[in-house]
């Protein structure tokens, strides 16, 4: 069998990673030319890091990151709604990892290259279409030397929120969904808060502000460290004033007007911003969840599949459970295009579920419902939303998107 991936994103790669594990064959496709460390911080929760530990890239990953220990929920004026810790601070079996988003795709590609071959991934060879007969699939490809075509058993279209592959399987859907958010998004060294290993989210779905630490920083007293703001600017479903695109550079003055709305006691997030020298502004977009991902020899995986919002921190997520399904399916099963479907029944309904519970904030939807009670600091947080309220949001989530403790093991 041989597997053709269009994309050569965090999904593809790892789909590619975990399909050499099973010996199965198969060759990437990514549009740009060169692989660059581009984007900025993820976060990787336990039960996907549990699975990369599988491929043997834990360590590696390790070196890049920082080991999250703890997490806080606050409203933006300041006051904690939820903390709790994280990774092996809260028992789970191996660490939750918070790394960039560049670096992280450094590591996936240097172990395809390694594992499979340095041909394996074929860069500036965008997949633009695709042709199924009963026996075989075959993609046209673009690139700067022209068109050309490939020809596998199965197709995966793991090309991202605007997937060429799902495209053709669905022509008239149109452009992503604009929740009406923009989010602003930069990394820079900056000195260690807290224990070096927290995560910061101030204020709810609309008006929102998170850091966190991603690497070791240029010092030992520093930290290369992720902030992210998210601002409501129009209404859910607005047409796009721009095309998403990671690589934009934002405008200084967009932002800064909107930090004074925040309190973040341990960093100061103006002064943070300030010297971030280059960030980048993205429609915070997701598409109408599918009825279907698989047709035939073609199906979809991570973003093409089921793009979401990043509330809740489970894309990358979602994307490496994809991963590890499609080849246990494809390894199990004596039809590929049977393999196909039972992917799709496996994962097609806890993805879509992620989808839309992330369109409601995730767990992050506690802080909405507390700001939403009050408009400011209370003496007493059960009066406003007790505690057993809070929970249910933010454990939940946690257990429908597959991460609760009780749902992470080492086999």
């Amino acid at each position: 069998m041989k597997v053709l991936i269009a994309g050569g994103g965090i999904g593809g790669l790892i789909a590619a990673l975990f399909l050499h594990r099973k010996g199965i064959d198969c060759e990437i496709h990514e549009r740009v030319p060169e692989v660059q460390e581009v984007g900025v911080g993820l976060t990787i929760l336990p039960h996907a890091v549990i699975l990369l530990s599988e491929l043997g890239i834990f360590d590696a990953l390790d070196k890049e990151s920082i080991r999250t220990e703890y997490m806080y929920f606050r409203t933006r004026w300041g006051q904690t709604v939820w903390e709790e810790p994280r990774g092996l601070a809260a028992g789970y079996p191996i660490p939750q990892l918070s790394i960039h988003r560049g670096r992280l795709h450094a590591v996936l590609y240097d172990a395809v290259r390694e594992r499979l071959s340095p041909e394996a991934v074929h860069l500036g060879s965008n997949v633009t279409s695709f042709v199924e007969t009963a026996t075989k699939v075959t993609i046209t490809t673009a690139g700067t030397s022209g068109a050309a075509e490939h020809e596998g058993d199965i197709l995966i279209g793991a090309d991202g929120i605007h997937s060429a592959v799902r495209r053709q399987l669905y022509p008239h859907e149109g452009v992503p969904r604009w929740s009406g958010r923009m989010l602003w998004r930069g990394s820079t060294d900056w000195p260690v808060f807290l224990d070096g290993r927290t995560i910061i989210n101030s204020g709810g779905a609309d008006k929102k502000f998170i850091v966190y630490p991603i690497a070791a920083g240029e010092e030992p007293e520093t930290r290369l460290t992720n902030w992210a703001a998210v601002v409501r600017v129009a209404n859910p479903g607005s047409a796009l004033r721009q095309r998403e695109d990671w690589s934009r550079e934002a405008l200084r003055e967009d932002l800064v007007p909107v930090l004074d709305d925040f309190r973040v006691p341990e960093v100061n997030i103006k002064d943070l911003v300030a010297a971030t020298p280059t960030f980048w502004e993205f429609p915070m977009c997701d598409r109408e969840p599918l009825a279907h991902w698989s047709f035939g020899r073609a199906t979809l995986l991570g973003d093409a599949a089921h793009p979401m919002y990043p509330f809740g921190a489970n894309g990358a997520a979602q994307a490496i459970i994809d991963a590890k399904c499609i080849s246990e399916r494809l390894a199990s099963a004596a039809d590929p295009v049977e393999a196909l479907k039972q992917y799709e029944v496996e994962r097609l309904e806890p993805a879509n579920k992620v989808v839309s519970m992330n369109r409601s904030a995730g767990p992050e939807g506690v802080i909405d419902t507390v700001e939403a009670r009050c408009s400011g600091p209370v003496e007493d947080l059960n009066e406003v939303m007790p505690f057993a309220e809070r929970e249910a949001i933010v454990r939940g989530y946690a257990k429908a998107a597959g991460f609760a403790r009780d749902q992470v093991r080492r086999d």
